[in-house]
């Protein structure tokens, strides 16, 4: 169905991906998180990326560098990404499957179309770079092909979508295959200045939200200079997780962003080591 123009309003199509969003944020509405809203100083994986653009001309993909820092980081903490199985067991995967939105254009329309990146624990900065382009040009219809088994739910009452949902989560390789293992999700990329975005669902137990980008005067080595800070929100399933592994998990993403993690020491061939952060602290 085409755009309609009328006198006073012009009609467009609801996207199908945004319906099925709708009836997932139905049946999460109760789902109890809590949220750390923090500044990660991206200075030196910023400053990595425009000297890159300058000399070579290629424009490497920040969310990549994102997901490569949060594959490690979860990699490492794998209790912030689990599911229910029953009232009594949790389910742990090895892979850290990143979902995350690719925003496209049909039928005259931008469109988010979701993307999950399998086993982001396990590929390199370029690896997720390379993907994300790739999935940048695909075909829209072809990227909608792994949800055509979720249309049904369009289909049923409210009432049964929602019960439906809430009974899949019970199955967490059904979640694993159609919302990954943890979730991303991007409102500041695109413009100028710092700002955060606190989620109001999302079926996995972990949830980072990406803001923008905020310039000011920061401490570097004993002296002020001036920093560039990104807005990071970082939500937590409470049934899953408390408060000490979520700071632990939490204060490791931030010093791999800040460090350039996948970025800087990968692209440039170095092996410096960079060991995780004593959980007894």
């Amino acid at each position: 169905m085409g755009n309609k123009q009328h006198d006073d309003c012009q009609v467009v199509p609801y996207p199908k991906l945004r319906r099925l969003l709708a009836v997932w944020l139905r049946a999460l509405q109760r789902k109890p998180m809590f949220h750390f809203l923090m500044e990660v100083d991206v200075t030196r994986a910023r400053e990595y990326m425009r000297e890159r653009k300058a000399t070579s001309g290629e424009g490497l993909s920040f969310t990549a560098f994102l997901i490569a820092c949060l594959g490690k980081a979860v990699d490492e903490h794998k209790a912030v990404q689990a599911y229910h199985q029953s009232s009594k067991q949790l389910v742990l995967f090895d892979d850290v499957d990143v979902e995350t939105q690719i925003e496209r254009e049909a039928a005259g329309q931008v469109q988010n179309i979701t993307h999950i990146i399998r086993a982001a624990n396990r590929k390199t900065f370029r690896e997720i770079h390379q993907e994300i382009r790739a999935a940048q040009v695909e075909d829209v219809a072809q990227a909608m092909e792994r949800f055509n088994a979720l249309e049904l739910l369009l289909f049923l009452p409210p009432l049964l979508s929602t019960k439906f949902l809430s009974w899949t989560q019970r199955y967490p390789r059904v979640m694993k295959r159609y919302g990954g293992t943890v979730g991303t999700a991007a409102v500041g990329m695109f413009a100028d200045g710092a700002g955060w975005a606190i989620p109001v669902g999302h079926p996995q137990s972990l949830m980072v939200t990406v803001g923008g980008i905020g310039v000011k005067p920061g401490v570097v080595d004993g002296s002020i200079a001036i920093r560039e800070y990104l807005s990071l929100t970082i939500s937590f399933d409470h049934e899953m997780i408390n408060g000490a592994p979520a700071a632990r998990f939490t204060r490791r993403l931030k010093e791999l962003i800040e460090r350039g993690y996948g970025l800087i020491e990968q692209e440039e061939g170095l092996a410096e080591p960079l060991p995780a952060h004593d959980a007894s602290r």
